[in-house]
């Protein structure tokens, strides 16, 4: 199915009579058997001040084409957001890539208006901006959970660490599943934001060591450090530096800030894996689909460069392609 065609008359009275009847944009794209993004578009561009009606959004899409209307930005382009909206790149990290990589100038701002018009006609590209919703830690429970064997506190973590100047400085913290079932280890590299995570039926130290082991065993080159918060799941901390070859140092107790990269890039990956998410359902492919995500999306700290490109040196074809 192409992404773009121009529409008879014809077509844009059905479009017209399934709005009015009740169809989304899919439903529709598929009776007139074009894209979705093609009525998406149709419905943005060439609607009126008094809806959407079918001799107006003709004339409309005629003009244009007869050059007395151009857009600002051309359908191409906005074809080209549409995809990376629903890669979940959010509409600053658009703009910072597109105006780097492809010298193509599209304010975020455009971004969001362009989203919003598309809700108010039936899309669902709203559905790939991430959650709003503040993060809470909940507070306290490190002293119920005991303490850890020969810990070694941040105050002792090198100050190097704390520049970001390196690769191979990463945080460490598990995230859980609805009702506490199952859960997944989360290791986030803190010069390039790489995210790498990896699901485990129970949380539990020895589990946790054999997770990080998988997650890191392939790059221990780039391992130097390993800094996590205090739960009891991380108590295999002194096999796990063994085994990398890395040292393993511990935040201090509420003080989540001490591992902000890996805490953000948690509430990124809430975005695939919910609260409200049994964990028991969820394989290796969508873990694999999360990462791949993460890791190339842009982020403005880098420059927009993402995750994948400062950690191992890759293309930024490899954005889009991967």
């Amino acid at each position: 199915m192409k992404h773009y065609s121009q529409l008879t008359l014809d077509q844009r009275y059905i479009i017209k009579s399934m709005l009015k009847i009740g169809y989304n944009q899919t439903e529709i794209s598929k009776v007139l058997g074009v894209h979705k993004s093609t009525i998406s578009r149709e419905l943005i561009r060439n609607r009126g001040g008094r809806g959407y009606r079918p001799k107006q959004a003709s004339r409309f899409s005629e003009h244009r084409r007869q050059g007395k209307a151009r857009p600002r930005i051309d359908g191409s382009t906005w074809a080209y957001v549409e995809q990376l909206i629903c890669k979940e790149w959010s509409p600053e990290q658009i703009s910072g890539w597109m105006k780097q990589t492809m010298e193509i100038a599209v304010s975020h701002e455009w971004i969001y208006q362009y989203i919003l018009k598309d809700k108010l006609t039936g899309g669902s590209l709203y559905l790939h901006l991430r959650c709003q919703n503040k993060r809470r830690k909940r507070y306290g429970s490190y002293d119920r959970r005991g303490n850890l064997k020969d810990r070694v506190g941040i105050d002792d973590r090198p100050d190097i660490v704390e520049t970001r100047s390196r690769v191979g400085d990463w945080e460490a913290d598990t995230i859980i599943g609805k009702a506490h079932k199952q859960a997944i280890v989360s290791m986030t590299e803190r010069k390039s934001g790489l995210a790498l995570i990896y699901k485990v039926d129970r949380r539990t130290k020895e589990k946790t060591e054999r997770a990080i082991n998988r997650l890191l065993g392939s790059i221990s080159d780039q391992v130097f450090t390993i800094t996590s918060d205090n739960g009891k799941e991380f108590g295999d901390h002194e096999i796990i530096a063994k085994g990398l070859k890395c040292d393993f140092y511990f935040a201090h107790p509420y003080s989540s800030w001490e591992r902000g990269t890996n805490e953000n890039t948690n509430g990124l990956i809430r975005q695939y894996f919910p609260k409200d998410r049994d964990f028991r359902t969820i394989n290796d492919k969508e873990i694999i689909h999360a990462m791949k995500r993460l890791n190339n999306r842009p982020r403005k700290r880098l420059w927009f460069k993402t995750p994948n490109q400062v950690f191992f040196g890759m293309e930024l074809t490899v954005a889009l392609t991967t």
